[in-house]
Formats: structure tokens, C-alpha cells, sequence
């Protein structure tokens, strides 16, 4: 009988650059992205010092198309998924070798930076965070797939 084994990462951090997104020939959406993580200490004789590490992110399908919304440089997430290593030949002949952290769910933290999409209501046009552009969108498609049905607001989980 096999061992039972955990490949794991959570991680919360900053965003080091706005995420990449991609298709693949197929068609497969793939974002990548990266965060920092900063860890601080104070020595015997009290010094603080801190160390940052970077993290190479890379999302598939439609967690690659939400990262590519939601998520822009500077941004505080927490990511979750698991470490793969990858080995490819470079442009220069080169065999290497890269880890990377294949994300399967990830949450935003704050306000950040808000996109100014304008989005056009029955009462005004107004200008909404990022959070409240996913809710009204996702209203919009739950009141498109059912007319009959009311949706409120509260009951979105985002």
C-alpha cells in the first residue's frame, strides 16, 4: 500500500509584476505571475534585518483568465497550490531547471488598485471597485440565464 504524501504551498504576498496571460495553441488560458514574500528577524545584538523571497506563479484555464482580472503589481493575494519542477533547454543550448508553484485557488486582500471600468446601470453610470464590478457581472449572468430569478447582492460569495 502507497504512502499517503502532501505537495502544498500557501503563500501570502505582494504581486512583483501584473500577471501574464496567455493561450496556448489549444486554446488553454495560462497566467503567470510572481510574489514576494518578506520575512524580518532581529539579531542578538538587535538589528532587524529582513529577507525577501520570490515566488514564480503559474494558474491554468479559468483561474489564469480570473488572475488576469483581478490581480495587477503591488497586489496583496494569497495563493494556494502545489510546487512542480520543470527542465527546459534555453535559446542558448542551456538545460535548465525551474520551480514553479501551480496555483488552485487564490484570494485578494484590499481594495488596491481600482479599475476605472465604467459600467452602465438603469440608474446612473458609476465608476466601481473591483470587487463590486465581479458581483455586478456575475449578476448580470445570473440574470441573463434566468430572467425569473432575483439575485441578491449578499448571496455572492465575492
Amino acid at each position: 500500500m502507497a504512502s499517503r504524501s502532501l505537495n502544498r504551498i500557501v503563500l501570502i504576498g505582494n504581486l512583483t509584476r501584473d500577471p501574464e496571460l496567455k493561450y496556448t495553441p489549444a486554446g488553454t488560458a495560462v497566467c503567470t505571475f510572481s510574489i514576494a514574500t518578506n520575512r524580518s528577524w532581529t539579531t542578538n545584538d538587535g538589528q532587524t534585518k529582513e529577507e525577501v523571497q520570490y515566488h514564480r506563479v503559474v494558474a491554468w484555464q479559468k483561474l489564469a483568465e480570473l488572475c488576469g482580472k483581478l490581480l495587477n503589481k503591488g497586489r496583496k493575494v494569497f495563493a494556494e497550490g502545489r510546487m512542480t519542477y520543470r527542465t527546459f533547454t534555453g535559446k542558448d543550448g542551456i538545460q535548465r531547471t525551474i520551480a514553479e508553484i501551480v496555483l488552485d485557488d487564490f484570494i485578494v486582500f484590499g481594495e488596491g488598485k481600482k479599475m476605472s471600468e465604467t459600467v452602465s446601470t438603469d440608474k446612473k453610470s458609476e465608476t466601481m471597485s473591483e470587487h463590486e464590478e465581479v458581483a455586478v457581472k456575475s449578476e448580470e449572468v445570473k440574470m441573463e440565464s434566468s430572467k425569473e430569478e432575483t439575485v441578491n447582492p449578499d448571496d455572492i460569495p465575492f
